[in-house]
């Protein structure tokens, strides 16, 4: 179980190395270890977004880091869920006190950081190399000449104004080697992230930034006026961590990286985000939601027609998303059309069919779930009764009303979907129930419902991850 423990006094070196406060007189550290994991069927991860590590594209969700955790989570045989961190010192803090179990970046394993956390075995290794900006005509010269513009050795950086991620590598990194090459590097720390510190260089807006190399390599296919050739440091491995004392926690993950790791399915994975050309197509595209923060060509729809309902458009749009995946011409094998897959006697009673626009049939889908919310007015939680009106669009509202009277017959709590009404709903495919006088629908197969809800709600959160309400 999760046990908080007291550790007196607080490391100062700690304080130093995360950004906290040097005065403290305790500190606060949370013990989980992998049995707890498992009996509470859910790893809470802690990730960046960023055009390798985790992003949404089109609608769905993806990342080196987040496919990579997909495959872990099925391995554990836990729910994933998903967290983005906004900066380093919030991710140890988040870690420390029990909020996450695992944080899953590319972590320069450092003597300082040692003593705080446990790493897991290196993923890959890599060096700080310096970002710059190529002279404005570049591509008019040749490559002697453009370095010759260049900053090439860390012995030039002295007096030099230097733009780094808070609590980063980076910055430890640019501290050492002022005292290495006698002599101040202007350095400044900030919020942003390595990948929109990249982007701030291309775009002349700061002079400098450092970051490990895999970072500026894939970000410099997509900005190909910025320099990464100057190392300012060796290789250094990186690796995932966990909390200090996570034992268990951290021989699984070794185990499990090092059999993936040599799996066709990993290196597929590598590939996809490290080598492949589509990552700087996916970037440029203006449904990359980092960049844009769009989901769909239908957002301002999405947007207008949630309000009526008093939802919030993400959610909607996973909505749209788990039924069409935007495609506005869609057509299911059971006559379901459009990007809100209404049934023909549906769409009809609001007013479209298939030569309707994408406009229109937001508005119908939209009107049928206010329709829907009316069926469930007696669920109390509002969030609970997303869920019912979820499961209703899926599968209709009669087979979920049967469901309830069966959890209101055997014990369960009506007005509560997991664990109550949603195991009801699962158990209506077999005769013992769905002969039962009060089921009025009869049979039906609940788990694809069951995994609809499931995959709207867990969108939705990577939306709310990564896209602006």
């Amino acid at each position: 179980m999760l046990k908080k423990i007291i550790i007196l006094p607080l490391l100062l070196i700690f304080a130093a190395s995360c950004n906290f406060s040097s005065h403290r007189t305790e500190e606060v550290r949370w013990e989980k270890d992998l049995e707890d994991i498992k009996e509470e069927g859910k790893i809470t991860v802690l990730t960046d977004y960023s055009s390798t590590d985790y992003f949404i594209y089109r609608g769905q969700p993806m990342g080196f880091q987040y496919e990579m955790l997909q495959q872990l989570a099925n391995h554990l045989s836990v729910r994933l869920e998903v967290r983005v961190s906004r900066s380093l010192n919030e991710s140890f803090e988040l870690l420390q006190n029990g909020e996450a179990d695992l944080i899953a970046q590319n972590l320069a394993v450092t003597k300082d950081r040692l003593q705080y956390i446990d790493f897991t075995m290196p993923l890959v290794t890599s060096r700080q190399v310096l970002v710059q900006r190529k002279p404005e005509n570049w591509r008019k010269m040749k490559a002697m000449e453009i370095r010759n513009h260049l900053i090439t050795s860390p012995l030039e950086l002295k007096g030099v104004t230097v733009y780094v991620m808070r609590g980063s590598t980076a910055s430890m990194r640019l501290r050492n080697l002022g005292e290495e090459i006698g002599g101040d590097i202007g350095l400044i720390e900030v919020d942003e992230s390595p990948e929109q510190l990249i982007n701030l260089v291309s775009e002349g807006e700061i002079p400098f930034t450092v970051c490990d190399e895999i970072a500026a390599r894939v970000n410099a296919s997509y900005y190909p006026d910025v320099d990464i050739s100057t190392p300012v440091s060796l290789e250094q491995n990186m690796a995932w961590a966990v909390r200090k004392g996570s034992t268990t926690l951290v021989q699984e993950l070794n185990a499990w990286l090092a059999d993936f790791t040599k799996t066709r399915k990993y290196k597929a994975i590598y590939t996809r985000y490290f080598e492949s050309q589509k990552s700087a197509t996916m970037v440029e595209s203006d449904f990359y939601a980092i960049n844009t923060g769009k989901i769909s060509p239908y957002d301002r729809y999405i947007k207008q027609y949630s309000s009526s309902l008093g939802w919030d458009w993400r959610l909607m749009a996973s909505l749209i998303y788990q039924e069409s995946r935007f495609k506005n011409n869609l057509t299911s094998w059971a006559g379901a059309w459009g990007l809100m897959q209404l049934m023909p006697g549906t769409a009809k009673r609001y007013g479209v069919d298939t030569i309707s626009s994408p406009r229109e049939q937001i508005r119908a889908g939209s009107e049928f779930i206010i329709w829907l919310n009316k069926q469930f007015s007696d669920i109390p939680d509002e969030n609970e009764r997303i869920k019912f009106i979820l499961a209703s669009y899926n599968i209709g509202p009669g087979h979920v009303i049967d469901a309830r009277n069966l959890a209101r017959k055997n014990g369960a709590d009506p007005n509560i979907w997991d664990n109550h009404v949603a195991r009801f709903l699962l158990s209506k495919a077999d005769p013992k129930y769905y002969n039962d006088p009060v089921v009025k629908y009869g049979f039906c197969r609940g788990t694809e419902t069951f995994n609809y809800v499931t995959d709207v709600l867990e969108r939705y959160e990577h939306y709310k991850n990564i896209v602006g309400k």
